[in-house]
């Protein structure tokens, strides 16, 4: 049996200490501290008691009254742990529970999921940052073991981001957003699986292999589905294979598909028109007739705000001016024709240059393109829209093709606060994974940003602020958490994230 024992010191305090008999000699088990008041003596009689029954588990005839009151440890018996982040990984948690992510296995994948929105690192590194900042270990051969199975997941994170955004932002299938963007390399080898290859790269890194990533969303920006492409795949060729997979896969009726002008083309109208989807698609009017050109320019007459509209073999052609566009493309073209005029009048090596062309019979000397400047006058400040929506009003086309901003905000978000590239990895699987955490991420990060109106960067800065430190207790070997307050401004944002504090 083990006992507290209280004896008097020397310079006159109390000393509290854990004993035990044997052969009726009294052994000092564990020495707990020097009281030098009652206060002091009653807490330290606490921590032995609580020694005795931690490390002992010792058990007892008659139950022993606890006092309530807390337990007061000499600051000499307390060794620093550091600190974690307990609570932004509570609250992160807390948005995959709403998402339904909880439910997907295996945990690394939400524990990458998480670590990615916090701290964007690489896998092992990733790792390492699990266990400094919430205490969670992973080993390294786990995330390859697991690639498989994350991989087949894809489908079942897109159905829960669908019915997500269905609860949350009445997301009804009637109108998406899409676009592509290009996610290169940390490597300038390509690999055997026809996957990392290099092509035109939104990057400026034209010399090393990439991926091609079509994204879809809803108007608010929400991420609802991805496809990968080859690097090489022109971005126009992902436009219908992922639309009409979208499509199908939900069953969807009427849908509309808003883009850019890189995703038109001929037999991309056919098919649309073929597969029964409706469309809204970033028009370049500087490739339509002269006539039609000077048709719309004469129609628009500059007017801010002006809109026409005109049959062409692309669909029906929207045409809008704006005073503020006309204002920027002015000083383009007058930047691009001075630059030009300076080059001829150097008469320096001249490359390829817009507004200069060719002499008649001399392909070595130039001249200031005329036409051409001609018609980028008649365009000044003119936009256009391709669709099939006959009877959708112009500003409504407008406005909804004005909207195609939200994908390429959902891009930049992945690439800079979630960094989502370079890209490390050598097998298709293995990047495959890679996207699927980037995705899952990114939905996380939009959530709380359209529910907030504020960045990611701002409100995991804001919920790092609320800290775990951890003290351990020399006495007992327990560790003790004291977690920092909660302000109200950041308990009103669990409010508005539709999490209880």
């Amino acid at each position: 049996m083990f006992h507290t024992r209280t004896i008097k010191t020397a310079s006159s305090s109390e000393a509290v200490q854990v004993i035990r008999y044997l052969n009726r000699k009294r052994i000092v088990v564990k020495h707990i501290g020097s009281a030098h008041n009652q206060e002091e003596l009653a807490s330290l009689k606490q921590t032995a008691q609580k020694w005795i029954d931690q490390e002992t588990k010792q058990q007892y005839l008659f139950p022993i009254e606890r006092k309530t009151t807390a337990t007061l440890i000499p600051l000499d018996k307390l060794r620093n742990l550091g600190f974690r982040y307990m609570f932004a990984h509570e609250v992160l948690t807390g948005i995959f529970r709403l998402m339904q992510f909880h439910t997907l296995e295996p945990k690394l994948l939400l524990d990458l999921v998480l670590i990615r929105i916090i701290q964007p690192a690489s896998k092992l590194e990733s790792l390492e940052l699990l266990s400094e900042m919430f205490g969670i270990t992973h080993k390294r051969t786990e995330f390859y073991r697991h690639i498989p199975a994350v991989v087949s997941l894809k489908e079942r994170v897109e159905k829960k981001t669908i019915t997500f955004t269905q609860k949350q932002f009445a997301f009804d299938f009637s109108i998406v957003f899409y676009d592509v963007t290009t996610l290169y390399f940390e490597s300038f080898k390509e690999n055997v699986e026809e996957f990392r290859k290099p092509g035109f790269s939104k990057d400026n890194k034209a010399n090393q292999p990439q991926i091609v990533i079509g994204l879809i969303v809803t108007k608010e920006g929400f991420p609802v589905s991805y496809d990968i492409f080859a690097g090489n795949t022109f971005e126009g060729k992902t436009f219908i294979p992922t639309i009409c997979k979208f499509r199908n896969t939900y069953q969807v009726l009427n849908l509309t598909v808003v883009a850019d002008a890189a995703m038109i083309s001929l037999p991309n109208v056919a098919s649309l028109v073929a597969n029964n989807l409706s469309y809204i698609v970033g028009a370049r009017v500087t490739n339509l007739k002269g006539d039609q050109i000077k048709e719309i320019s004469n129609q628009l007459n500059a007017v801010d705000g002006a809109s026409m509209r005109i049959e062409t073999e692309r669909g029906l052609l929207v045409c809008d001016f704006s005073l503020k566009r006309y204002q920027k493309d002015k000083r383009e073209m007058e930047k691009q024709i001075a630059k030009a005029e300076k080059l001829l009048e150097k008469k320096a090596d001249i490359k390829r240059t817009k507004f200069l062309t060719n002499k008649e019979k001399k392909k070595t000397e130039q001249m200031l393109n005329i036409s051409l400047i001609e018609k980028t006058k008649l365009l000044l400040g003119i936009k256009g829209y391709y669709t099939n929506l006959s009877t959708e009003s112009n500003k409504t086309i407008i406005d909804h093709y004005h909207n195609l901003w939200h994908v390429e905000l959902a891009f930049r978000i992945a690439k800079s606060d979630l960094s989502m590239r370079p890209i490390y990895h050598f097998k298709k699987q293995t990047v495959e994974a890679h996207i699927l955490i980037c995705f899952m991420a990114l939905a996380v990060c939009k959530y709380m940003e359209l529910k907030t109106g504020r960045s990611t960067k701002a409100i995991i800065k804001m919920l790092k602020k609320i800290t775990d430190a951890r003290l351990l207790n020399t006495l007992t070997n327990e560790e003790i958490i004291i977690r920092s307050d909660v302000p109200e401004e950041i308990q009103q944002l669990l409010k508005t994230l539709s999490l209880s504090h």
